[in-house]
């Protein structure tokens, strides 16, 4: 639909409704999402070193043995 073809119906309307029309639109505009601030690049390699793996934290649990024979 054009916005020629809009304005035409919108003109058709009663003064009521196109009041109700316009206060809708108003509503739209004022919940438009506002835009979000630039996110922050990720620079990889700044936790180097923080995180720590035990040795064993692949090896089975004791408390699963029965399970797995």
């Amino acid at each position: 639909m054009s916005s020629a073809d809009l304005l035409i119906k919108i003109n058709s309307l009663p003064e009521d409704v196109r009041k109700q029309v316009s206060d809708f639109i108003e509503f739209l505009l004022a919940r438009k999402p506002q835009q979000e601030p630039a996110k922050k690049k990720r620079v990889a390699g700044l936790m180097k070193g923080e995180i720590h793996i035990a040795d064993d934290f692949d090896a089975p649990l004791d408390d699963f043995k029965e399970y797995m024979e």
